[in-house]
C-alpha cells in the first residue's frame, strides 16, 4: 500500500467531538471496518466485521468501525457493537475517499504516520484471511479464523463513494 492520509481528515466517533486522524494513531496503530449502511452487503457483515475487530481488541492496535452516515444512523444500523466497538461516522464518505477506497465493506490498517499499511475490500475470505494475517503478524498477535462458519458468502462490495 502506499497511500499516506492527510493529517486534516477528521474522524468523527458516536460520542465526543471530532478529531485528527492523527489525534487517533499516537500510541497505537488503527485498524478500521467500513460499512455502508444502506446497502444489504454491509448488513452481512457486521457480525463478521465485529467478530475480526473483537479478536484484535488486546492487541497494540486501536480498532474501530467507521460507517457512511450520520451518527444517529451508525448506532441504529450497528446496535450494540457500537457500546463495545469504538464507532466513528463519516456521514459525507470524506475518509472513505482519502483512504482511497472503491468499494465496501472494507477493511485498513493505518500506522503512526498514517500510511495506510493493509486494505481488503468487498467480502473475499482469501483478502480478509491475509489481511489479518499480516495485521496478527505486525501486532504480534494471533489472527481470528476466516473464513467462520457463520459468515457470508463471499462478494464484490458496493461501490464506496455511493
Amino acid at each position: 500500500m502506499s497511500t499516506t492520509l492527510d493529517t486534516d481528515v477528521t474522524l468523527r466517533p458516536l460520542s465526543g467531538e471530532p478529531r485528527p486522524i492523527g489525534d487517533w494513531v499516537t500510541v497505537f496503530h488503527l485498524v478500521i471496518v467500513v460499512l455502508d449502511p444502506y446497502t444489504y452487503e454491509s448488513s452481512w457483515m457486521i457480525d463478521t466485521a465485529g467478530r475480526v475487530l473483537r479478536n484484535f481488541v488486546g492487541a497494540d492496535c486501536r480498532v474501530a468501525f467507521l460507517v457512511t452516515a450520520s451518527p444517529d444512523e451508525a448506532e441504529k444500523f450497528l446496535g450494540p457493537w457500537t457500546e463495545e466497538i469504538l464507532t466513528f461516522a463519516d456521514e459525507e464518505r470524506s475518509v472513505v475517499r482519502a483512504m482511497g477506497l472503491e468499494s465496501l465493506p472494507a477493511i485498513v490498517h493505518l500506522d503512526h504516520q498514517l500510511n495506510l499499511r493493509a486494505s481488503a475490500e468487498g467480502w473475499n475470505p482469501p483478502d480478509w484471511r491475509d489481511f489479518v494475517s499480516q495485521l496478527s503478524a505486525a501486532m504480534n498477535w494471533h489472527p481470528p479464523v476466516i473464513p467462520d462458519p457463520g459468515d457470508p458468502s463471499p462478494f464484490a462490495g458496493t461501490p464506496a463513494l455511493g
